[in-house]
């Protein structure tokens, strides 16, 4: 069996904006999202900044118990808040259906983090009988997917893939497979981050991933520019409804885009570099393409990976470069982290937000801050002003620590 599959909603928690509307007009007008942290003190920290999400309420946006609030870490208060966004997007009926035929599936690359930190302190300061019973179902990675499934009587197929940096997109592609293959008919997939902690921010500093560009915070995320010196943490959610096209198109679903194709990989070679020759991304991107019938000539946007670090951007550049031959120079392709920074394993159901986006307005939002053109990196990355352009199909890229490599084609549906 394979049914098409198409995306019937979706939306975000950002430092860019915390609907899809929103996040995608700032984004367009090539504003940035990264700040000086406010959650706590960084003063004494390498890094000062990120791309936070400030302020930010979960009863602001929907309907909410505070003791339920208080029950879920920051990571899976995104994910509920853009779950509940996507659903409301996509205008359907969950209580509708065969609930076991609706499912979750949420990446997550760190999970918990603020609620290790604040149990491990009081282990220490206080003593285990002061450790709290919800620590262990707050930290869990597949809490966001386990607290969407409760919320909405989704009885489906309901999982979490943790893959790093790669998560969401995983997620998203799994989801899709899930559909396509006729385990589900709906799916609400994505990936949710809070990493911006003093555990979070001191580990990805000390391992000099990060920019240290605190007299800059907005200029720091630089996807292919020369002067790249790291990626901008941030933190955030990107959810969508993916469903079965027949049951959409009957019940008159908002149908935004078609998911085409999936393709995932491994590197190999190194836990955090990534394969300086692309051979992991480079097949990925092709097996996703092989997935959706689709030629090279055919993709018109690429939604790149492109998190501002000097090995990274290289790296995605050289794959494009190998998979698209001389159709390279005719594609447009832009990072999203450029403006928001790199919500970890967030990152790719943000940014498969915005390449629906990128669809249904036929606009493609910019790579802000590409101010010096780095060589190595010789694309086209729609620098730092949006462009109207024709855009039928998109690939997104995702690349993650431990050699994951995952890349969706999505298309126009007329």
């Amino acid at each position: 069996m394979s049914r098409r599959v198409v995306v019937t909603g979706g939306s975000v928690v950002t430092g860019l904006g915390t609907d899809a509307d929103e996040f995608w007009k700032r984004l367009c007008n090539g504003e940035s999202g990264v700040s000086n942290i406010e959650r706590f003190d960084p003063s004494e920290y390498k890094v000062r900044f990120g791309g936070e999400v400030k302020p930010f309420v979960p009863s602001d946006h929907m309907k909410i118990d505070s003791k339920e609030v208080k029950r879920l870490d920051r990571f899976v208060q995104f994910a509920m808040v853009a779950a509940h966004k996507a659903i409301e997007h996509s205008d359907v009926d969950l209580q509708e259906g065969d609930a076991f035929r609706h499912g979750v599936l949420v990446g997550s690359g760190i999970g918990g983090l603020i609620e290790i930190e604040e149990q491990h302190s009081r282990l220490y300061d206080r003593g285990p009988s002061r450790v709290s019973p919800y620590m262990i179902p707050k930290l869990m990675v597949n809490a966001a997917s386990g607290n969407i499934s409760v919320r909405w009587g989704l009885r489906g197929p309901n999982s979490a893939i943790a893959t790093a940096c790669a998560s969401a997109t995983n997620a998203i592609g799994d989801a899709f497979k899930l559909i396509q293959h006729g385990t589900a008919d709906l799916m609400v997939t994505g990936g949710a981050e809070a990493g911006i902690t003093p555990m979070g921010l001191s580990g990805f500093a000390r391992m000099n991933a990060l920019s240290t560009r605190n007299e800059d915070p907005p200029g720091a995320s630089r996807p292919f520019d020369a002067d790249r010196d790291g990626f901008v943490i941030a933190e955030g959610a990107g959810i969508l409804v993916l469903e079965e096209y027949e049951r959409a198109k009957k019940r008159g679903a908002p149908i935004l885009a078609e998911v085409l194709g999936y393709g995932m990989t491994a590197d190999a070679s190194h836990m955090t570099a990534p394969d300086p020759e692309a051979n992991g991304a480079s097949r990925a991107i092709t097996l996703a393409l092989n997935d959706a019938q689709v030629n090279p000539d055919q993709i018109d946007y690429v939604n790149a990976h492109g998190t501002s670090t000097p090995l990274g951007d290289k790296a995605e550049s050289t794959a494009i470069q190998r998979v698209f031959g001389s159709h390279a120079q005719k594609l447009a392709v832009s990072s999203t982290k450029s403006a928001i920074g790199h919500l970890l394993g967030a990152s790719g159901g943000v940014e498969i937000v915005a390449s629906v986006k990128t669809i249904t307005d036929q606009v493609i939002a910019p790579t802000i801050n590409l101010d010096t053109p780095d060589p190595d990196c010789p694309l086209d990355y729609v620098p730092n002003t949006a462009r109207d352009a024709k855009v039928n199909m998109v690939l997104k890229n995702s690349f993650g620590f431990g050699g994951h490599n995952a890349c969706l084609v999505l298309g126009k549906v007329d």
